[in-house]
């Protein structure tokens, strides 16, 4: 996976399996990618419909171009296995990713890889072809995401499950993805969120941060997206329609910022060339660009590119 081929993520919506309004209202939003939920927005009695609910939804249609993720429940439940046979099997063709919650340990992805492809290979279905999304939710997960995420090819996300971390780890806050109380110099969730950027970069996977469960407050979320965008994250989760716009605009670069990353490339590509003169480094307009230049805004350019965003400048080469 490199970073021009990446699939956007900046949107990522929660929506319970259980609820057949949510999903037909998820339909028509938005959002880059629609996780139909089997875990924490699923009651444990009404698990067992909504895996029926979530495969008639995926079969159905209408999802347009969003990535079409389940949440299963984690391994330490009596539910997973239930959940992946049902929705894999009746599914499979229309389904994208599986996400994992709660992932602990390295094996726990494998063992769900297994599964997958034992189903897969029962069923007919393309050998994986199905993504795993792991979720980064305790103490323990954080000390292994790097094996988490070379656990198996199928993984595609590293995802950042901020309420269950900061229950695991005793922080005081109630407020999720604010700063704890006394804390009051840098951001308590820096290195949490850099060893999963960290893990995701080192592998080639996609880094999506959490939910902000103060759905109302919008310039909130766009705070506290703000902080993970700019540290280099791919994407955010949405708990409301309402969050999906900012989380678009905040994990997508600004206009100029794509249309200079294009023109960058465009210009190192022109100068390196015969007709360029062959050369390393060179000017565009008052900026020095060189290899180092191309490379950043490859990052910028994949980000344009996935988010389908249209140049509105472009560069020329000077006339010789």
């Amino acid at each position: 996976m490199t970073t021009t081929q990446l699939r956007a993520r900046r949107s990522c919506l929660a929506v319970p399996g259980s609820s057949q309004k949510f999903i037909d209202k998820a339909r028509t939003l938005n959002a880059d990618q629609v996780f139909l939920d089997l875990e924490d927005a699923c009651a444990p009695l009404a698990k067992p419909g909504a895996r029926k609910t979530i495969v008639e939804a995926l079969n159905e249609g209408g999802w347009g171009e969003k990535i079409r993720v389940v949440r299963v429940n984690d391994w330490t439940t009596e539910w997973t296995y239930r959940d992946v046979t049902e929705v894999v099997e009746g599914a499979g063709a229309n389904v994208d990713a599986i996400m994992l919650p709660k992932v602990q340990t390295a094996e726990q992805v494998v063992a769900l890889d297994l599964l997958i492809t034992q189903i897969e290979k029962a069923m007919g279905y393309e050998v994986g072809k199905i993504g795993i999304e792991a979720q980064i939710e305790n103490a323990l997960g954080l000390t292994n995401v790097n094996a988490i995420a070379t656990a198996s090819p199928r993984v595609e996300t590293i995802i950042f499950g901020p309420a269950d971390f900061m229950a695991s780890i005793n922080m005081k806050s109630l407020v999720v993805g604010e700063q704890p109380s006394g804390y009051d110099v840098g951001d308590a969730y820096h290195h949490i969120l850099m060893s999963i950027l960290m893990a995701a970069r080192a592998h080639d996977k996609q880094a999506i941060d959490g939910p902000y469960l103060q759905i109302k407050d919008v310039d909130g979320f766009r705070r506290v997206a703000g902080r993970s965008a700019a540290l280099g994250f791919d994407g955010k989760w949405v708990l409301h329609p309402g969050q999906i716009d900012a989380a678009n605009e905040t994990f997508s670069p600004r206009q100029e910022d794509y249309d200079h990353a294009e023109n960058i490339l465009d210009a190192y590509e022109w100068y390196t060339s015969e007709a360029g003169g062959k050369r390393g480094a060179a000017m565009i307009g008052d900026e020095m660009i060189d290899e180092a230049s191309r490379k950043m805004a490859l990052v910028i350019a994949g980000k344009g590119r996935a988010a389908g965003m249209q140049r509105t400048d472009r560069w020329n080469p000077p006339e010789q």
